[in-house]
């Protein structure tokens, strides 16, 4: 294990106590570093770790510390988040812990670095989707609280397996769905409420084609465009419906083929997926309505944002159309050669008139929060896991639909059928 020791100064704060984190995964999402240097995407210097790290200046953070599965990573890391981060940040505190040491590649030390971590701490797991499961259960089984990536996990059987683990050993964990969080969506799912009963939802989402490069290793190998994508939309369809009494009853998915294979991915790379789920609403079988959800990864490299992405929600009193892709804020560069939408709303990353990082109010950042915020609210007594699934939180209770919906998309593909999901007893099952 390599050390550093904490170099500036934690903020003093009554209890709760503040909570110890270890990052789980160290590329793009958690540190922006990727392939050598910084991301070419939005997240530059990355959004798990920033905000971590600000969260610990805030007082609400203690010890942090981060795991991959090669050491030799790390000497580039902590350089590239002392250059772009701290001084960048009026010396933000960069400082973690990490496994396995710099000269150790070992895909097991996620281990090493839970078992160094005391009942009452926090993992975040931002790592290949096949990976979410072992890893959260590894910790749950310690008493340990977990924060996952989306997807969840990428069966049903396992969402079920962990959920049953987190009331057994008495854990929180939680889904970073941070589109949650995004004003324009809250508001909407406020506002969907008042409208009557479900109808239609219609969804897209896209990244640009360069990001295959980032997912080349797993693009098609161990997940698809659905499970990254997809995921964010059939969640927020699902939050809004759900309320309303709505469950899906029957999926059906169809995929595209062609661009990314030539560029070099997994011969069993999809372009764009359209899943296609009936929704049901309990107790009045003749009320149904329908949610289409597409999500492409081989959009075209200067379209000007780097996720378009949008939704049309109907139901019988109204309807609610976002898009989120082109936020009135536009930026023209000679350097850049066009126009690029940006999106400051996710992770704002100019500084303060005091040089510290300001993006507190990002819909990215407040989804850490809120699990921090959580898991030391359960700490202390104050809050149960069950009280976090009452406030609808993106929970692994309340997510299951979504993680249900993704498996029936990905089943429907590979055995060209359409897939029913059924609910017995609270147990879910595609059939």
């Amino acid at each position: 294990m390599a050390t550093e020791a904490t170099k500036s100064v934690v903020v003093p704060t009554t209890s709760p106590s503040p909570l110890n984190v270890l990052m789980v995964g160290t590329g793009e999402y958690t540190t922006g570093f990727v392939g050598g240097g910084a991301s070419g995407s939005d997240k530059k210097v990355g959004v798990v770790g920033l905000s971590l790290f600000d969260l610990r200046r805030r007082g609400k953070v203690d010890k942090l510390s981060m795991v991959g599965t090669n050491g030799s990573k790390f000497p580039a890391i902590r350089q590239h988040l002392d250059t772009n981060i701290s001084k960048f940040y009026n010396g933000l505190d960069c400082s973690f812990d990490s496994y396995p040491a710099n000269d150790v590649k070992d895909p097991g030390a996620y281990k090493t670095a839970i078992d160094a971590l005391k009942p009452g701490d926090a993992i975040t797991i931002f790592t290949p989707d096949t990976t979410h499961y072992p890893i959260a259960l590894y910790a749950i089984e310690r008493g340990i609280h977990v924060l996952i990536t989306k997807p969840a996990v990428k069966t049903v059987e396992h969402h079920q397996a962990l959920i049953e683990a987190a009331k057994k050993h008495n854990v929180y964990v939680y889904i970073e769905h941070h589109k949650r969080y995004d004003p324009a969506y809250a508001d909407a799912r406020f506002k969907a409420q008042k409208l009557g009963d479900f109808n239609y939802f219609y969804s897209y989402m896209s990244q640009p084609k360069f990001q295959l490069e980032t997912f080349k290793a797993w693009a098609g190998i161990d997940s698809d465009i659905s499970y990254y994508l997809n995921s964010h939309h059939i969640d927020i369809c699902d939050s809004m419906v759900s309320q309303l009494g709505f469950l899906p009853v029957k999926v059906s998915a169809s995929a595209a083929k062609g661009i990314a294979t030539s560029l070099g991915c997994n011969e069993a790379t999809e372009d764009t997926i359209t899943v296609m789920v009936t929704w049901q609403k309990k107790g009045d079988p003749s009320k149904i309505a329908t949610g289409v959800y597409t999500a492409s990864w081989t959009a075209p490299q200067k379209a000007g944002v780097h996720s378009n992405q949008y939704f049309h929600y109907m139901a019988s009193g109204g309807e609610v159309r976002i898009n989120q892709a082109k936020r009135g804020y536009d930026v023209a560069e000679d350097a850049a050669g066009q126009l690029v939408w940006y999106n400051p709303f996710y992770m704002k990353y100019a500084p303060d008139e005091e040089g510290n990082f300001s993006g507190q109010t990002g819909y990215g950042y407040i989804s850490f929060e809120k699990f921090v915020d959580g898991c030391r609210a359960v700490n202390s007594g104050a809050l149960k896991p069950a009280d976090l699934d009452a406030r609808g939180l993106p929970t692994l209770n309340n997510t299951i639909a979504t993680t249900a919906i993704l498996e029936a998309g990905r089943r429907s593909i590979d055995e060209n059928r359409e897939i029913k999901i059924e609910i017995s007893n609270g147990i879910w099952k595609l059939v």
